[in-house]
């Protein structure tokens, strides 16, 4: 309820005309869920809407040294 509460913060206070939802691994099912709550619920009447979803993977080294991907998702949503 926090991710949801800054987005429609961001759109109603701040009045930004685009906001990004940033997620990596098992959190990419939370920042979907968060991007839809946020504009069907919270945002309805500010006629907010999905731009752009864009997906990758990024590799780092973890602590044993070994190689890991991980998979990324950035959700744009925008005030019609």
């Amino acid at each position: 309820m926090n991710y949801i509460t800054a987005v429609v913060i961001q759109f109603t206070t701040k009045e930004a005309k685009k906001v990004t939802v940033l997620a990596r691994g098992k959190f990419i099912s939370k920042a979907v869920d968060v991007a839809e709550v946020s504009r069907r619920k919270f945002l309805k009447e500010q006629k907010v809407k999905v731009s752009d979803i864009r997906i990758a993977s990024e590799s780092f080294e973890n602590k044993e040294g070994k190689d890991v991907s991980v998979s990324a998702i950035e959700i744009d949503l925008i005030k019609e």
